[in-house]
């Protein structure tokens, strides 16, 4: 029988196991999931669910306010997983409902959500649209990569020697036009210190910010879970593109992760960034996934 309940912070080792068999390509280590159960940040209303059986986590789910972005009353139904020996049997529908009954009492009324493609059927017999294509690609980083060379009055910080205000600075004004079906436009400090700064899987020694002139204007962040690294955001502020400053930051971020002990980097890219995508495959990265944003009315 399998049981649908609310995630507990001792399910972490679970959900992670889950992970890794449907999805890979996503990094994010138990300390990290135990986290995100125990301590969700308050202006998301956040809330997750497992499905167990035989005392497994067999499922996930997590549904949330989106309090990235200025656009009214969105919500988000995350990672939506069945473990592939537990599909057909209801398991889904029965952690989607749970998950729009959530996000119908907090007051949400356009949602998003990710699929991959062989699911999209499930998305659409449920009411979602599908929108967008993210593409997810890995890099070997046997043998480390060099650390590159900055021009003259450039300087590649790690994370550990730079105010975090300044990194957030950087992260808000570089997302803001951010591909995507909401602009991500309102990246708060608190919230951005909660689930980036303070995220056990944060690697401050290995992510990067690029100053120029003694100014913070590009990063690369990365999250870490034993040697397997995730390019959490990869960004310049508008006003210094162009000058291979991202690709830079990714480079420098690279080594640090490798010269630690990384052997794999994931990262993900909108159809539509062409730059990053364009920076991604010249380092190297080749896909391996892809995903469709999907989106639909709350009613």
């Amino acid at each position: 029988m399998t049981v649908i309940r609310s995630a507990r912070p001792e399910d972490a080792p679970g959900v992670v196991a889950l992970r890794t068999a449907v999805h890979p390509y996503l990094v994010r280590g138990v300390e990290s999931t135990r986290r995100m159960i125990a301590q969700p940040p308050p202006e998301e209303d956040w809330a997750a669910w497992v499905a167990e059986a035989d005392g497994q986590v067999v499922g996930w789910v997590s549904a949330y306010r989106n309090s990235h972005t200025s656009a009214a009353n969105v919500g988000e139904v995350s990672t939506l997983h069945v473990h592939p020996e537990h599909r057909l049997r209801g398991v889904g529908t029965a952690l989607l409902n749970a998950a729009l009954a959530h996000l119908r009492r907090i007051g949400t009324k356009r949602l998003l959500t990710g699929s991959q493609p062989e699911s999209l059927p499930f998305a659409r017999r449920h009411g979602f649209t599908p929108s967008r294509e993210l593409r997810y690609s890995a890099l070997d980083l046997r043998p480390t990569p060099p650390m590159p060379e900055p021009p003259p009055g450039v300087r590649l910080l790690t994370a550990t020697e730079v105010d975090p205000r300044r990194i957030h600075r950087v992260d808000a004004e570089a997302s803001v036009d951010e591909p995507g079906d909401v602009p991500t436009d309102a990246l708060g400090y608190d919230l951005w210190h909660h689930e980036v700064w303070d995220n056990p899987g944060l690697d401050r020694d290995a992510s990067t910010v690029v100053e120029v002139d003694g100014t913070p204007v590009a990063i690369s962040l990365v999250k870490r879970d034993g040697d397997r690294m995730w390019s959490d955001f990869t960004g310049t502020i508008p006003e210094h593109r162009g000058r291979g400053l991202a690709r830079l930051a990714k480079e420098a971020a690279l080594h640090r992760a490798a010269a630690s002990g990384v052997r794999t980097a994931y990262t993900s890219n909108d159809e539509a960034n062409a730059p990053m995508l364009a920076v991604n495959a010249r380092l190297g990265y080749r896909p391996v996934a892809s995903q469709w944003s999907c989106v639909r009315d709350l009613t």
